[in-house]
């Protein structure tokens, strides 16, 4: 008979498909380098949505599946998934994510086997994130998802921030401060010629400061703007990508913004090696991927102190902007004043952070440790506040 694995574990999420965003990218990631550990299974769960089958490819090499949700879509409740999770012999259950339907049942999960449990909210707790759909989120919370917060054994936090929200929400629970991670790319990038490129890549989102971005683009061309050109690389519901569309039109600024739409695997990884800048001017975030994405590619930054990655303007890898269209342009005119020197600087400050504590090796070797200490109990490692 095959030798049972040492550590069986399951991850729930709402979503296994890019509808999550970030959150798919830190799953996917984190359940490869788990999974190519000595005696280690990863298995995933979620809920069916119109990019799942899209997404199975990349689950490949990890049991994953998705079941059928029933009633309000946004509450993602899934019979299927219930009876999946619940039915399953695994050691550890992790979720990803909060708000819906996932937390039940790992709440439900927790109360049937006793096992550990550990959620990761992924900065689902950020006092703005909780700000937006507040009312609902505060039924929800009295209903099911502080019970379920209060059950786990461990939180991950991403960054000492969302260390410091949970701890603001009323949660006493242990918190490991473990970041996210990113694959490092190969290091070559594009030739000099040309406008220079300055990207945004994520969701169109009004929390991102994706209008705000315009505003202030349009206000910099009075300025030193000539040789940039402005790339969005997005996603977001029609109704947003046509208030975007809208605003460039508005702002006539059709010849210097260049809107590609979404871009993943090998078109994202060309998209960030034709740009020569990357910004995130977001109102909320927890541990933003593509900022270690873009430092991954040797790229400066420009980002909110909302991104909370404080030791990216430390080391020099980033310039710090507000989430408002004057912060955003000021910001952008210290970018059009660099010498290509000053930019590839700052690209390789960000390129050498992202290589000492952004690596997925290293995430996934702090994660398996929570794991082990959760079912082995002992002294706590020493990233995790006990």
């Amino acid at each position: 008979m095959p030798e049972h694995p040492a550590l069986r574990i399951g991850f729930l999420c709402p979503s296994l498909s890019r509808k999550a965003g970030g959150i798919y990218e830190i799953m996917l990631g984190l359940a490869k380098e788990l999974q190519s550990q000595e005696r280690t299974q990863v298995m995933a769960y979620g809920v069916s949505d119109d990019a799942w089958q899209e997404a199975r490819a990349d689950w490949s090499t990890i049991p994953a599946d998705c079941f059928d949700r029933r009633g309000p879509g946004a509450f993602g409740w899934s019979p299927g998934l219930r009876d999946r999770v619940l039915s399953e012999d695994i050691d550890i259950l992790h979720l990803h994510a909060l708000w819906m339907y996932t937390s039940v049942l790992a709440a439900k999960w927790k109360k049937r086997t006793r096992r550990p449990l550990v959620v990761t909210p992924n900065g689902m707790l950020e006092p703005w994130a909780r700000s937006n759909s507040a009312w609902k989120k505060r039924i929800a919370g009295l209903l099911y998802e502080r019970d379920m917060l209060s059950r786990a054994n461990v939180l991950q936090a991403n960054t000492q921030k969302e260390r410091d929200d949970l701890r603001s929400f009323g949660l006493r629970n242990p918190v490991a401060i473990i970041p996210n991670g990113v694959y490092l790319p190969a290091t070559e990038r594009r030739g000099s010629d040309g406008p220079r490129t300055l990207l945004y890549l994520g969701r169109l989102h009004h929390k991102k400061g994706i209008l705000e971005l315009l505003s202030a683009w349009a206000k910099s061309l009075r300025g030193s703007a000539g040789n940039w050109r402005l790339v969005v690389a997005g996603w977001g519901s029609n109704e947003t990508e046509a208030t975007f569309r809208q605003r460039i039109a508005e702002l006539s600024l059709a010849e210097s913004v260049r809107y590609v739409g979404p871009r993943f695997g090998q078109e994202k990884a060309a998209t960030y090696r034709e740009a020569d800048a990357f910004i995130l001017p977001s109102h909320s975030e927890g541990l933003p991927m593509a900022v270690l994405e873009a430092w991954a590619y040797s790229l400066p930054v420009l980002m909110t102190d909302h991104c909370n990655l404080p030791e990216g303007f430390q080391r020099g890898a980033a310039v710090r902007i507000e989430p408002t269209a004057d912060s955003i342009e000021a910001g952008l005119q210290s970018l059009f004043e660099m010498s290509d020197e000053e930019l590839r600087g700052m690209g390789g400050r960000g390129r050498r952070l992202v290589e000492e504590r952004f690596v997925w090796s290293e995430v996934a070797g702090k994660l398996r440790s929570v794991y082990e200490w959760t079912l082995s109990g002992g002294p706590p490692p020493g990233f995790i506040e006990a």
